[in-house]
């Protein structure tokens, strides 16, 4: 098996490389701490042509491959981690659902202003009652004319964006759930009072009081839930992607500060117990992105398997955090300031470990590979 990029792809990389050094690496630090979505980065990538990377040419896109999408994350979070964001939501998540299923009047009314990175799409799926369960949403989507009211809430969401793919039931079980497109202008559309998570980023409650959506904004009508969940294996590729190159931009910053840093007369890289840490760090690394590359790889222009993105997902979850908690330890005092971003990409990549699946689940899904069953997390069904 080759594990060499291609010339097309090694180009690729040099140019967002390029693209990054020149566009991303000053004001980093700044950008990382700045609670608003960096709309300057966004126009700088769309012109650049970073956004809507793996879409086809004619809706706007690059017409690249998903591994050309993470060689994009990697190359951007080496100089900039808060910008990998904006590679990860103008190419993975909800704007490949969106244009995967999307007819050409949505496309150019919603997946156009994305690519052109004049505007921001969120998903709206979880709800207070339904998470992990997501099928136990009860968000309502009430028939009137040829629309449909839509009714209830949705929590987490990145309350500042512009449009939101909305998950909505028309019906009862999987086959009565579907998804509508919104703006966050349409009446009876509203938000609670923003907090905050871990990472920084704002999250409000949203909430539907009787929002009519005409029949030209429905996504995915009843019977669309499993259409649009393998969207998610998707969302996972660029989720895996952030945490592993996060894990990265720690591993490499503590390596050139072991290198620098002296105590009692010696360079830290030459205590052995840094040295055992660095490389337990770099096995987790290569281990996590030959998972993650397998998975990208084997997509191409479609969306990824399950079992691989599951599989890929998980190891670079929980690798990407380890390695960003070993650099900062390595790294001491000043990896726990905030003068550098290992603390940043520390409270990020834990994010991501319950973001698009938490690991427990991957782990659900995972012993369903092993065992060739699918176990249900529900109580049994009383007689």
């Amino acid at each position: 098996m080759n594990f060499h990029l291609s010339e097309a792809q090694q180009m690729f990389r040099d140019s967002v490389a390029a693209f990054a050094r020149k566009e991303l690496s000053e004001g980093a630090l700044e950008r990382a701490h700045n609670p608003h979505f960096p709309h300057e980065i966004a126009h700088k990538m769309a012109a650049a042509g970073l956004l809507g990377i793996t879409l086809p040419e004619a809706d706007g896109g690059a017409g690249g491959t998903v591994m050309d999408a993470v060689l994009a994350i990697e190359e951007i979070a080496k100089h900039c981690p808060r910008s990998a964001d904006v590679i990860q939501e103008g190419n993975f998540g909800a704007i490949r659902v969106l244009a995967h299923f999307a007819n050409a009047d949505q496309k150019q009314r919603y997946l156009a202003p994305l690519l052109r990175g004049e505007e921001v799409i969120a998903v709206a799926m979880t709800e207070p009652g339904a998470g992990s369960a997501t099928t136990d949403l009860v968000t309502s989507a009430t028939p009137e004319g040829a629309g449909y009211r839509i009714n209830g809430s949705k929590v987490f969401p990145n309350p500042h964006a512009d449009q939101y793919l909305v998950y909505v039931r028309y019906g009862p079980g999987v086959g009565g759930i579907g998804s509508v497109m919104l703006r966050r202008t349409a009446p009876g559309f509203s938000t609670g009072k923003p907090s905050k998570f871990m990472s920084g980023n704002d999250w409000a409650t949203l909430y539907f009081d009787n929002v009519y959506v005409p029949p030209e904004d429905v996504l995915l009508g009843p019977g669309g839930f499993k259409k649009q969940i393998a969207g998610f294996n998707v969302e996972r590729v660029g989720n895996a992607s952030r945490s592993l190159a996060y894990g990265r931009y720690c591993y490499e910053a503590a390596r050139t500060y072991a290198m620098t840093r002296t105590q009692f007369g010696r360079p830290l890289c030459e205590f052995q117990g840094l040295q055992w840490k660095f490389a337990d760090m770099k096995m987790k690394l290569d281990a996590a992105q030959l998972l993650l590359y397998r998975a990208a790889s084997n997509a191409d222009r479609g969306f990824p398997s399950a079992d691989e993105t599951t599989v890929a997902k998980l190891m670079c979850n929980i690798s990407g955090f380890e390695v960003a908690n070993e650099a900062m330890q390595v790294m001491g005092g000043l990896g726990y300031t905030q003068e550098t971003l290992v603390e940043y990409c520390l409270r990020r990549s834990r994010g991501w470990m319950i973001a698009g699946g938490s690991i427990e689940m991957m782990k659900n899904r995972l012993a369903e590979i092993v065992f060739d069953r699918r176990f249900s997390q529900r109580p049994p069904r009383t007689a």
